[in-house]
């Protein structure tokens, strides 16, 4: 099997064989334009703060590259592999003509922002999700309980409604509204599909529907029928065969033309096949530049401040739940890559190491709450439980004595702190969590686990494959193609976790507990509308780089 997985900064492809799950083979293609926040390619005029757009050839080009490359290093003949499966960060999502071409594409559309794929962490929507939440709130619309009772500016609504009201035209070009999860199967197959998944979490499809043309048309009489001229369309279930490889797909691939293709896939939720978290109880922690929580119960309950729930969203006949934090690795980087200073970056080069691993190992070495500090994620905003991408990061308890490595080990505790508060939250609703498994980039630090275990108070089960998303890709597309009757049993041969776990020490627990009261205090404040001063901060940021 193949799978692919397309993330925020590159597409990986993982070969891996059906029996057992064990990879044989695997290739990395980083994007040629990564995340576009400043200026178009080949353009010159400056991008409107928060925008996050990505390139669509990028995509393809992962194709023509990482199926190859990891192809030929499993030594696998092209001929055995039995078929694909891709999964992709979400919500990203494009605009395209009726026959899949991005606007962006278009030599008459090339220099239009809105005309580009929006990448999840696009927040430039908030204005449009503020108002979408307003409106439904005041109908009582009986969708918007199901995310928590708040769409993020991340998802599918938002972003198009940004479109509508700042540039028309490309609007109006729009002839569908597509999850990148979805137009890659469409590359691949020649098939327009849409799968389950994106369509519950970041699409508002509730009960078999989606939002009815009244409100729409309350959010803009232009916006009327946005869901049936650009969105709707037959949803197909997680698992099934969407199609098989194109000629031209082929020739990309080096695979043979018909291979079976399964639906698209979000990368979080995909990847709980890969990490045996198919049952209930089971949550899982995708951990990379920002973290996805997912978990399947047999009970309907309504959580607030959680992304969304969906029948089938994460696998068949259950329904699956999802939270997240807009920013976790993202923000260890940012602070490493800027605000550590050059004797740090010194000894990485001199040890052989990152300086994630210097900043790491430092902050290990104090005993819990030593710095004086508690910090809040969002310097990315926040994605549950507050789901407001207008709030911004804060360190509190500096001093002239604070050390880098502090702040490195606030930030972690930050995000230790908001995955507890989401927990917390599910817990208080009904949805127990029994287990807690991570995946993910994180895997490999073992400060951040340690931290997370001992602020969770709860043993971490940490995947057995460090390409959860691709292996999980990999097994949606073993069902695709007939060699497992389901994603449970598929699961259960293809998937797993690592034998040991990461346990928590008590008496750092306990001091945990006080620090996580801290930090509660604080989200409350800064969150919960204590003050406005965050707001006002971004307002008067705003205001100067406008000019």
């Amino acid at each position: 099997m193949v799978g692919v997985d397309f993330g925020t900064l590159s597409g990986r492809a993982v070969v891996v064989r059906v029996a057992d799950g064990t990879e044989l083979g695997t290739a990395v293609h980083p994007y040629e334009h990564g995340v576009i926040t400043d200026t178009l390619p080949g353009g010159a005029e400056r991008l409107a703060p928060e925008t996050a757009l990505q390139a669509p050839d990028d995509y393809r080009e992962v194709l023509r590259r990482a199926v190859p490359e990891a192809l030929a290093a499993s030594g696998v003949p092209a001929d055995r592999v039995i078929g694909v499966g891709c999964d992709f960060t979400a919500c990203t999502v494009m605009p395209t003509t009726a026959d899949g071409v991005p606007l962006c594409e278009l030599p008459s559309l090339a220099d239009r922002p809105h005309a580009w794929p929006k990448l999840w962490r696009h927040h430039a929507a908030q204005k449009e999700a503020d108002e979408i939440n307003r409106v439904a709130a005041e109908r009582g619309e009986p969708w918007l309980p199901r995310y928590g009772g708040r769409i993020s500016a991340e998802w599918e609504f938002a972003k198009a409604l940004q479109v509508l009201r700042e540039d028309p035209e490309v609007y109006e070009r729009t002839e569908r509204w597509i999850e990148g999860a979805d137009w890659i199967v469409w590359q691949l197959c020649g098939r327009e599909t849409r799968n389950i998944c994106t369509a519950g979490y970041k699409g508002i499809h509730q009960d078999g529907r989606w939002p009815d043309r009244d409100f729409l048309a309350a959010l803009d009489p232009r916006f009327t029928g946005f869901v049936e001229e650009r969105l709707a369309h037959p949803l197909s279930q997680l698992g099934d065969r969407a199609g098989g490889l194109t000629a031209r797909a082929a020739a990309w691939t080096g695979l043979p033309e018909g291979t079976p293709v399964a639906v698209g896939n979000v990368d979080a939720h995909v990847t709980a096949a890969a990490a045996g978290t198919t049952g209930t109880g089971q949550m899982l922690a995708i951990m990379g530049t920002s973290t996805c929580h997912v978990m399947n119960s047999d009970v309907l309950a309504e959580v607030p401040g959680m992304c969304g729930l969906a029948l089938h969203g994460i696998t068949p006949g259950m329904w699956g739940y999802e939270a997240g934090q807009s920013g976790v690795g993202d923000i260890f980087g940012w602070f490493a890559d800027s605000y550590a200073p050059p004797a740090y970056h010194d000894e990485a080069r001199e040890r052989g190491v990152s300086v994630h691993d210097v900043l790491s190992a430092r902050a290990a070495e104090a005993p819990v709450g030593a710095h004086g500090l508690v910090a809040l994620d969002w310097q990315s905003g926040n994605r549950s439980v507050l789901v407001d991408h207008d709030l911004s990061g804060v360190i509190a308890g500096l001093t002239l004595a604070t050390r880098p490595e502090e702040v490195y080990r606030a930030l972690v505790e930050a995000t230790a702190f908001g995955t507890r508060t989401i927990i917390d939250a599910f817990e208080a609703h009904g949805i127990p969590v029994e287990t807690f498994t991570v995946a993910g980039g994180m895997v490999r630090n073992p400060f951040v686990l340690q931290v997370y275990a001992d602020v969770l108070g709860r043993p971490l089960r940490v995947i057995a494959s460090e390409q959860g998303p691709a292996l999980g890709s990999a097994i949606h597309a073993a069902v695709a193609a007939g060699a497992y009757p389901d994603i449970h049993a598929a699961s259960a041969a293809m998937g797993g976790i690592r034998d040991a776990t990461v346990d928590p020490v008590p008496h750092r627990t306990a001091a945990y507990t006080d620090l996580y009261a801290v930090y509660t205090e604080l989200h409350d404040h800064f969150g919960r509308g204590g003050t406005d001063a965050l707001y006002r901060l971004r307002s008067l940021r705003g205001a100067a780089l406008r000019g």
